[in-house]
């Protein structure tokens, strides 16, 4: 499962061949799949069993732009140059909850214990694009817990707040009038100039923001030829924070900025919003529970030539060249200052405030590594992936059993959650009634690069390993001469 998602790198929303494979696995195992969900075509809910406990296993699905990579070298070789690829590791963590998942289920049958397994995909992870729809049509509202897995180098699960901001990502559109810009340029008005203004007066409005506040932009449309005054113009923006409140006073000052820009130039603007998390905070008696978990299962065995890739490729990017690691780290409580702290966004946020989760985090890549780049794709294809999803999925199916077949661990949890996280802070959705999930978005890139993509998809029927169908032999430290 894990080579075989990787060879499709699917990006967000348009996880089509991911899903269908999956989806069918789950369904010849005996779960009911109901596909489409929130209105996204890539996104599934499938369930087993019936009667409580419910828990629900989670994790993302889509890839990374430009993150095309041949796995096991220890340098940068795009399959195809330009196309995307799992630079995220995103291949890894559904076929894991998989496995977990069965597991389970077979001693759920043999022990004919009650309760009901759901499996889901975070579709366009990468855009913060889909979880806060699954909330907000309700595919959680029966849910006693949630365990949700993310690719990291170690195996455990943290708890509580702190490291994760949330965000609102918006896209500020501009609308104009084109002329020609030599011979008329006074008849037009530049959706473009509008642009440019207001992102000159956010990297202004930066100084007098909290340093806990992260914004970044790209030009999505800039017009179509310099000899045109562009009529229409968009920038992208990510809007981060650390609550709810601070989030929505980043996003009043986006549009204060466009409304300011729009009246420079004589033009209008509208907005799009594309995505949004809250930031996450995480169930202590769970996260305590798989952590003991983790401890009876340790870090893999990893093999001579595991640790040469892992030194050879922090050697070609230049990181530390410590190899992977082989003692387990159990995640510390969150610091006094962890609610102060920023860091990046996951729509894992929006969930974790609604049902009682915890993420683990299993040893699946290299330390070391960039994120979101080629080379967090080398190892997820390789020995290195595959040991670390094993590792993975027996601390998940042990969590997951014991959230079935401890009444008090969910006891627990839920006093956690109503006392302790939600005592005070109560969750209120980013996205509005009138907002609809992103489907349109990567759809042209796939459609540019799918028909290339599939002649490198992985043939399981011939090959025992995606190494083996793609001929790289494991590991390739060296580049060939050319």
């Amino acid at each position: 499962m894990v080579d075989t998602v990787f060879s499709y790198g699917e990006l967000g929303f348009q996880e089509f061949e991911t899903s269908k494979y999956l989806t069918e696995i789950l369904e010849k195992n005996g779960f009911k799949v109901e596909r489409g969900i929130a209105g996204i075509p890539t996104a599934w809910m499938a369930s087993w069993g019936s009667g409580k406990p419910v828990i629900a296993l989670g994790s993302d699905i889509d890839c990374i732009p430009q993150a095309s990579q041949k796995p096991g070298v220890a340098w940068h070789e795009p399959l195809i140059p330009g196309a995307p690829g799992h630079g995220e590791g995103h291949n890894s963590g559904v076929p894991l909850n998989i496995l977990a998942a069965l597991a389970v289920k077979e001693q759920m049958e043999k022990n004919h214990l009650s309760g009901t397994i759901k499996i889901w995909p975070g579709v366009a992870e990468e855009l913060l694009g889909a979880k806060a729809y699954y909330v907000r049509d309700g595919y959680f509202k029966d849910v006693d817990a949630v365990l949700f897995a993310h690719v990291g180098t170690n195996l455990g699960a943290r708890w509580g707040e702190g490291g994760q901001t949330g965000l609102i990502s918006l896209q500020y559109n501009f609308h104009g009038e084109s002329a020609h810009a030599a011979a008329a340029p006074w008849r037009g008005k530049s959706a473009l100039d509008a642009v440019e203004l207001m992102d000159a007066g956010w990297n202004f409005h930066r100084e007098h923001l909290r340093p806990q506040q992260r914004s970044h932009y790209v030009i999505t449309n800039g017009g179509d030829q310099p000899n045109v005054v562009p009529q229409s113009a968009a920038v992208w923006y990510y809007f981060r924070e650390l609550d709810y409140d601070h989030i929505k006073g980043l996003w009043s000052d986006g549009d204060r900025m466009a409304q300011g820009a729009a009246l420079m130039t004589q033009t209008t603007w509208d907005e799009t919003i594309l995505g949004s998390a809250w930031p996450g905070h995480y169930n202590k008696p769970m996260a305590e529970d798989l952590n003991a978990n983790a401890t009876q299962i340790g870090l893999p065995v990893w093999s001579a030539d595991d640790q040469a890739l892992a030194k050879a490729l922090q050697h070609e990017i230049g990181a530390q060249e410590s190899g992977l690691d082989t003692e387990l780290r159990t995640p510390r409580p969150p610091s006094p200052t962890a609610s102060s702290e920023s860091g990046p966004s996951d729509d894992i946020g929006d969930i974790s405030w609604n049902v009682p989760t915890i993420v683990l985090s299993y040893p699946a890549n290299i330390p070391g590594l960039p994120g979101h780049n080629w080379a967090n794709a080398i190892a997820m294809a390789t020995p290195i992936a595959h040991k670390g999803v094993v590792a993975g999925a027996k601390v998940q199916a042990m969590t997951l059993y014991d959230l079935m077949t401890k009444p008090e661990l969910i006891a627990a949890a839920k006093d956690y959650f109503i006392n302790v996280q939600t005592k005070t802070v109560k969750y209120k959705s980013l996205v509005r009634p009138e907002d609809k999930p992103a489907t349109f978005m990567n759809k042209a890139t796939m459609e540019k690069y799918r028909a290339e993509m599939q002649k490198y998809y992985y043939d399981a029927s011939k090959y025992p390993t995606y190494l083996d169908q793609l001929g790289v032999k494991y590991p390739t430290l060296t580049k060939p001469a050319k």
